[in-house]
């Protein structure tokens, strides 16, 4: 039996999609209600990517998009500011010379995304140049047709020469595509490896396809980080992305990590929201008014 094989009969998640529906909706049923406040909504706008991912992106809109990120805190005292921006490769460079707001983190996504079907040379060499650009994060996409044909070995390796190019300071995070991946397990399964890897996050989705980040995807991936926390002692972060939208979606994703992971989870180092329209829905919740900020 290979290691990959061992490490998931280990840990061996038997919760099925059916459980794990009914166990989210246990959670938010008892604890949605205690964080829906603008506390909770501060801290859910604290937690986010500040991410644009369009063909049609432009260095002006890049440039504006630091330029808001800069000037946040004139406009709305009292509201601690995003954590970071995300960017296709060929704008990070245009991030780090326009974004002058400190703490701060410049995202990539990279390696192939949103689909990495590429080869494994040109994920690397596109990981190494956003961070010659300026990244200080990287997000990638495992194989998904790889893993959903069982060659876990092939994705693993993938991911230890992505953790490979992205050395000490820079984050590396994971992205699992929870939509394609079909069932709990194999969603469960896909967070072991990842985490086995080496990734700091482990992230749901690319936000480029129908399904992307649900309270269920959460629960089993938390379940997992959990798992592993006991396991290795080893703390590995966590971030929906994709499909977050509203202030109620944020809160329920927030509940779930809280009554999984617990309090040392709920900062900006921790959980992460990948997301292009929450912050403005995050923003309206907090003023009372309708916000277009960013």
């Amino acid at each position: 039996m290979d290691k990959l094989t061992q490490l998931f009969d280990h840990y061996d998640f038997r919760l099925t999609d059916e459980q794990v529906k009914e166990e989210v909706k246990k959670i938010l049923d008892a604890h949605f209600a205690e964080n829906n406040n603008a506390e909770v909504w501060k801290q859910c706008l604290h937690q986010i990517d500040l991410t644009t991912l369009n063909g049609d992106d432009t260095v002006e809109k890049c440039a504006t998009m630091a330029k808001h990120v800069n000037e946040f805190e004139q406009h709305f005292p009292g509201v601690p500011n995003v954590a970071a921006i995300c960017v296709y490769p060929a704008m990070v460079a245009t991030v780090r010379e326009n974004l002058k707001a400190e703490g701060i983190g410049i995202a990539a996504v990279s390696a192939g995304f949103p689909a990495s079907q590429t080869f494994i040379e040109v994920k690397v060499a596109e990981t190494l140049l956003a961070i010659k650009s300026g990244a200080t994060e990287i997000d990638v996409v495992i194989s998904i047709g790889k893993f959903l044909e069982g060659r876990y070995q092939e994705v693993f390796d993938e991911l230890v020469e992505l953790r490979e190019a992205c050395k000490e300071p820079t984050h590396l995070k994971v992205i699992l595509e929870t939509g394609a991946l079909k069932n709990a397990r194999n969603i469960y399964n896909a967070s072991l490896l990842a985490m086995q890897a080496g990734a700091d996050f482990i992230k749901t989705s690319t936000g480029k396809i129908a399904v992307n980040a649900t309270p269920e995807a959460t629960y089993i991936m938390c379940c997992a980080i959990r798992d592993w926390y006991r396991e290795t002692g080893i703390k590995v972060n966590y971030k929906p992305a994709g499909g977050v939208s509203t202030t109620e979606e944020a809160v329920q994703h927030y509940t779930i990590v809280k009554e999984i992971l617990g309090e040392q989870w709920l900062n900006n180092q921790s959980f992460r929201f990948g997301a292009s329209r929450l912050a403005n829905n995050l923003l309206s919740s907090i003023e009372g008014k309708q916000v277009k900020y960013f």
